[in-house]
C-alpha cells in the first residue's frame, strides 16, 4: 500500500465550528455530531433565506449566501439563527470556509470573519516565500490550502492557519509528481483531500485521496481512485466512513469506505456525466444526488436529495431537489432546496433512527412548484381587430413546464385549449379567435385557466385562471354569437343545418366552420325560410317560417346556434310570393321586412323590435317588382344611409336598389347579367371582416361568395369558397 507524506503540525487550539459546503457542481462535505448544540433546530419566521442569493457555507450561528450586485460583483451576507438579522460581509469570497468563519480576500492577504462573536476578524497573508503564484484549493474552519507549482511540473501542498495570534505557513505535502489539490470533505478534525499524480511518457495520471488531521503530527493512508474531474469532484467523512465521486464508462458514482478498512465497501451510481454529488453522511445514511434539478427539461430521480443507509441499502427521498449544501458542528446538514410541500428555501438534516428534514429559513414568495407569475391577458378581446387574433402572456416562475391553456366561454361551456411546451419568457399564446372544434369563438365572457406541470417532474401542477371578453360588432346573420355569419340550409327531409363562417377567411377564401350542425327536423313545414336579423334586440339573429296556410312564425336566436319555441307573427303572409329581411331599411336600427305579393307590389313592413308583434302596418311602396324571381336584403352595400336591395329578373341580370333611409329605394342600378345559374341568394353580411355587407350565392353552378367593394356601381366581387361544395342541389332553402 502507498501512503501519502501528508503530516501536521500540533496546534495549539482546538478546531471548534467545523463545517462543509458544497455549491452544483462543487465541494459537499461532513461532519461529526459535534458537542456543541446548533441554534435554531426549528423554523423561525424572521429567518428568511432571500429569493436570488445561494447558500455558501453554514455554521453553528448562521449561515452565509452569496448573490448577483447588480454590478457584475458578488454581495455577500450573513444571516445568524438566532434572530434572522443578516450582515453584509465586505470584500471578495476567497473560499468556503465550512464554518462559522467568512474568509475573503483582498490582494495578497485573506481577513477572517469570526461571525460567532461579532464579526471579530483576523488574517493571514502568504509569505514571500510562497510568491504570488499560488492557487487556494480550499479551507477547514480558519484554516487555508494553498498550491504552488514545484520544478517537477506538480504542485505542493501548504496549509495557511494562524494561532493564538501566530501565523503558521507549512507545505503539507513532498510528492512531486502531484498537482490539482482540492479539499473535498473535513469533519472535526479529518480533512479530505484529492489530487491527481502526472504520468510519465507511456502511463497515464492517477487519481488519488488521503486524509491529513489539523491537530496531529502523523499522516494517513493514501489510496487511488478511478478518475474524477478536479472541478467537480466531492467527497464526504465521518468518523465512521469515508465516501467520494469518481467516474468510470462516463457514469459518476459514489465510492463508499468504513474508516476501519483499506478498500470501498460499496457503490452508488449517480448516472452519466460528473455532476452528481455525495452530500454528506447523518450516521449511517450517506446523502447524495444531482444538484440543480429544478431547472432541468426532464425528470431524473437523482434531482432529490436521497439518504440511503450504507449497512442495509434502504432509501428515503428528502427533498424534491436542491443546489447546495453545508455540514455543521452537530452532524446536521444544511441544505438549500425545496419540497413540494413546503416550498424553497434551506432545510436541515437532523440526525434521528432516520434522517429527519426540517425548513430552518423560507425563501419568501418562492414556491418548488411552478407558478404564474403575472399575466398579460386583454379583459377585453375584440376580433373585429389584428385579424382576429388576440396575444396572451403569462410570466412563469419556471419555464421547464409544460403550459396547458384553456379559455372557456361561460355560458355555452366552449373552449379553446392550446399546450405550450416549455415555453420560452414569457409564455406566449396567440389565439386565433377560434374554439377547438374550428368554430369561430362566441362573444361574451370567458375564464382563462393555465395549468403548469413540470416536465422535470419536480413540484406539483400549478394554477392560475382569469376572466377577460370575446366582443365584435353585431352581424345579423350571426345566430351563434361569435361575430362571423351562419347560413341556415334545409335538406329534402325537410333537416335544418347550420353552417358557421369562420370570422376571418383562410388563405383569402370565406370558409366555413366544421362541422356542420344539425338544428332539427320538420322544416318542410314551411314553404319560405328566411333569415331575419335580430328582430326582438335580443343580440342574436332570427329566423321567420311561412307555412302552407300562409301563417309567417318567429323563432327567436338563443345566441348558441339554437333557436328557440316558434312564435306566432300572424296569418295572411301567403299572398306573397317573396319575402326579404335581416336588414335595416328605414335607418332606425331595426331590421325590416319587404314583401311581394302576386300583383307585383312591393310593401315595406318596419321592425318594432317586439318578439310576438315584430313588423308595424304595410307600408306600400309601389309596384312593379314581378319582374323579379329573387329579393335580397344585402345591408348597406355602398355606404348610403340605410340598407339595399338586390333583385334578380328573369333574364338572369341582377340589379341594385339603394335604400333612402325611409324604406324607399333609389332606380335601379344594374349589377350584371348571368345570375340566373344561382337558386339562391343570401345577404349574409360581412362575411370577410372588411366591414362590408357580402352575398352568397348558391345553385347547381357551384357557390360563390360575393364580396362586397363599396362601390354602388360594381358593388361585388366573385370569389370561390369551400362552402357546399359539390352540394348545389342538396338543399331546397338556403338563408
Amino acid at each position: 500500500m502507498n501512503h501519502a507524506h501528508i503530516r501536521g503540525r500540533r496546534l495549539a487550539v482546538a478546531v471548534t465550528a467545523v463545517l462543509a459546503v458544497s455549491a452544483v457542481g462543487g465541494t459537499l462535505v461532513t461532519a461529526p455530531v459535534a458537542e456543541a448544540a446548533v441554534v435554531a433546530a426549528t423554523q423561525d419566521a424572521s429567518v428568511t433565506l432571500p429569493a436570488g442569493e445561494k447558500l455558501v457555507s453554514a455554521g453553528n450561528t448562521g449561515f452565509l449566501t452569496s448573490k448577483d450586485d447588480g454590478a457584475g460583483g458578488t454581495a455577500l451576507t450573513w444571516t445568524r439563527f438566532e434572530d434572522g438579522s443578516r450582515t453584509a460581509i465586505p470584500g471578495t469570497l476567497a473560499v468556503p470556509s465550512r464554518s462559522d468563519t467568512v474568509i475573503v480576500r483582498e490582494g495578497n492577504r485573506f481577513s477572517l470573519y469570526d461571525m460567532s462573536v461579532s464579526m471579530f476578524t483576523t488574517y493571514v497573508e502568504p509569505t514571500a516565500a510562497l510568491g504570488t503564484d499560488y492557487k487556494v484549493v480550499g479551507a477547514a474552519a480558519s484554516t487555508l490550502y494553498l498550491t504552488v507549482p514545484n520544478t517537477n511540473g506538480g504542485e505542493d501542498l501548504y496549509r495557511l492557519t494562524r494561532v493564538n495570534g501566530v501565523q503558521q505557513q507549512e507545505r503539507i505535502s513532498y510528492l512531486p509528481y502531484a498537482r490539482d489539490y482540492k479539499i473535498v470533505a473535513h469533519s472535526g478534525t479529518d480533512v479530505s483531500i484529492v489530487f491527481k499524480k502526472i504520468g510519465g511518457l507511456t502511463s497515464p495520471a492517477t487519481h488519488w485521496r488521503a486524509l491529513t488531521n489539523l491537530l496531529g503530527n502523523y499522516h494517513r493512508p493514501e489510496n487511488a481512485t478511478q478518475p474524477f474531474d478536479p472541478a467537480t469532484v466531492t467527497g464526504a467523512v465521518s468518523p465512521s466512513y469515508l465516501a467520494w465521486t469518481e467516474t468510470v464508462d462516463g457514469v459518476t458514482r459514489v465510492g463508499l469506505q468504513k474508516r476501519s478498512e483499506y478498500e470501498p465497501f460499496k457503490y452508488i451510481s449517480l448516472g452519466a456525466g460528473t455532476s452528481g454529488t455525495v452530500v454528506g453522511f447523518n450516521g449511517d445514511w450517506v446523502l447524495y444526488g444531482v444538484p440543480g434539478g429544478l431547472n432541468a427539461s426532464s425528470p431524473n430521480p437523482l434531482y432529490a436529495l436521497t439518504a440511503q443507509n450504507v449497512l442495509t441499502g434502504e432509501t428515503m427521498t428528502l427533498l424534491d431537489h436542491f443546489t447546495s449544501t453545508s455540514t455543521a458542528t452537530d452532524g446536521s446538514i444544511y441544505v438549500q432546496g425545496g419540497k413540494s410541500t413546503d416550498g424553497e428555501g434551506l432545510f436541515k438534516i437532523g440526525e434521528g433512527g432516520y434522517p429527519l428534514t426540517t425548513l430552518v429559513a423560507k425563501t419568501p414568495g418562492v414556491s418548488t412548484n411552478p407558478a404564474v407569475v403575472r399575466s398579460t391577458v386583454p379583459a377585453v378581446a375584440d376580433l373585429d381587430r389584428n385579424g382576429g387574433q388576440v396575444a396572451m402572456e403569462w410570466q412563469l416562475s419556471r419555464y421547464n413546464v409544460n403550459a396547458d391553456v384553456t379559455l372557456r366561454h361561460n355560458v355555452t361551456g366552449k373552449t379553446y385549449t392550446k399546450r405550450l411546451t416549455r415555453p420560452t419568457a414569457p409564455a406566449r399564446l396567440t389565439w386565433d379567435g377560434l374554439t377547438t372544434d374550428g368554430a369561430s369563438a362566441p362573444n361574451g365572457d370567458y375564464t382563462w385557466s393555465v395549468t403548469l406541470t413540470p416536465t422535470n417532474g419536480i413540484g406539483y401542477p400549478g394554477y392560475a385562471s382569469g376572466a377577460f371578453k370575446v366582443t365584435r360588432k353585431a352581424n345579423p346573420h350571426d345566430y351563434s354569437d361569435n361575430g362571423s355569419p351562419d347560413l341556415l340550409a334545409r335538406d329534402a327531409a325537410g333537416v335544418l343545418w347550420r353552417n358557421d363562417l369562420l370570422d376571418w377567411p383562410v388563405a383569402g377564401q370565406v370558409t366555413p366552420a366544421k362541422p356542420r350542425v344539425r338544428i332539427g327536423t320538420g322544416w318542410n313545414t314551411y314553404n319560405l325560410i328566411e333569415s331575419a336579423g335580430d328582430i326582438a334586440g335580443s343580440g342574436a339573429g332570427d329566423v321567420l317560417g311561412r307555412d302552407t296556410a300562409g301563417v309567417l312564425w318567429n323563432y327567436l336566436g338563443k345566441g348558441d346556434g339554437t333557436f328557440g319555441t316558434r312564435i306566432k307573427v300572424g296569418p295572411g303572409w301567403g299572398i306573397y310570393n317573396k319575402l326579404a329581411g335581416g336588414s335595416d331599411l328605414n335607418g332606425d336600427g331595426r331590421a325590416d321586412l319587404v314583401a311581394t305579393d302576386a300583383a307585383g307590389i312591393l310593401w315595406f313592413y318596419k321592425g318594432t323590435g317586439s318578439a310576438t308583434a315584430p313588423y308595424a302596418g304595410r307600408v306600400k311602396i309601389g309596384p312593379g317588382w314581378g319582374v323579379y324571381n329573387q329579393l335580397t336584403a344585402v345591408g348597406n352595400i355602398a355606404g348610403g344611409v340605410a340598407g339595399d336591395l338586390v333583385a334578380r329578373d328573369a333574364a338572369g341580370v341582377l340589379w341594385l336598389y339603394l335604400g333612402k333611409g325611409d324604406g324607399t329605394f333609389a332606380a335601379r342600378t344594374k349589377i350584371g347579367t348571368g345570375w340566373g345559374a344561382y337558386s339562391q341568394l343570401v345577404g349574409v353580411g360581412d362575411a370577410n371582416n372588411d366591414g362590408r355587407p357580402d352575398l352568397v350565392a348558391y345553385g347547381s353552378a357551384g357557390t360563390h361568395v360575393y364580396l362586397g367593394t363599396g362601390s354602388w356601381s360594381a358593388p361585388f366581387t366573385k370569389t370561390t369558397t369551400s362552402l357546399y361544395a359539390g352540394e348545389g342541389t342538396k338543399f331546397t332553402s338556403v338563408s
